[in-house]
């Protein structure tokens, strides 16, 4: 039994390249998982391989700002002329329905949603070095040289922001960053602030019928 019966909103987060999304399908294949990917909305093309409503839900400029304007995020940003943003409504949802909700967004995104949601889990995925980095995103290849230096400029102020999560993940191994997630998670459900109430709830309850 968890202690805590309600959905956890799970924020993984950090510089772009470092293998969120890698690190997100690997903590999904855990057998008996509650999770659910919050997907995100862009404006950007869709890279190949991607799919709509699985990896990305792909929106014009136009219809992206019309939902800023009606308070539709939990988040946005803009980065290299593109939006990115999660939608408010169905995060809510899983919540309420006990599910663990992961959101995989980028470190503006991040502090946005600490703003919302302060009880939410934050994690910042990060690199083994700075040059693992850079690697990384030379080797992805679907940007031009200048992107990739202004992702790596990015990337530098953003690992200087590691104090505003509460925990840090190290990207050295992917399932081995998904196993320390996992049981990040199950520590999460066990805190006295999450779960004390519901616990004092069982205690009342299981005495009540004792004493009848």
């Amino acid at each position: 039994m968890k202690l805590n019966q309600n959905g956890l909103l799970i924020v993984l987060s950090g510089p772009s390249g470092v293998g969120k999304g890698t690190v997100r399908k690997a903590l999904f294949e855990s057998e008996g998982h509650n999770f659910t990917y919050s997907i995100s909305m862009t404006t950007r093309s869709p890279r190949v391989g991607e799919v709509e409503g699985s990896d990305y839900y792909f929106v014009s400029k136009e219809e992206f700002e019309q939902r800023i304007k009606d308070g539709k995020f939990l988040e946005y940003a803009e980065f290299v002329g593109n939006y990115y943003g999660t939608p408010i409504d169905k995060v809510e949802q899983n919540i309420e329905e006990g599910r663990e909700v992961v959101l995989e967004i980028e470190v503006e995104g991040a502090r946005q949603v600490k703003q919302k949601k302060p009880d939410a889990v934050f994690i910042f995925i990060a690199p083994p070095s700075f040059e693992a980095l850079h690697d990384r995103l030379r080797r992805r290849g679907t940007e031009k040289a200048e992107v990739i230096k202004e992702r790596l400029d990015k990337a530098r102020r953003e690992l200087m922001l590691i104090n505003d999560y509460d925990y840090i993940v190290i990207n050295d191994d992917v399932n081995n960053a998904a196993d320390r997630i996992r049981a990040i998670i199950r520590a999460e459900h066990a805190r006295t602030k999450r779960s004390a109430e519901g616990y004092i709830e069982l205690l009342e309850e299981s005495n009540h019928d004792n004493t009848k």
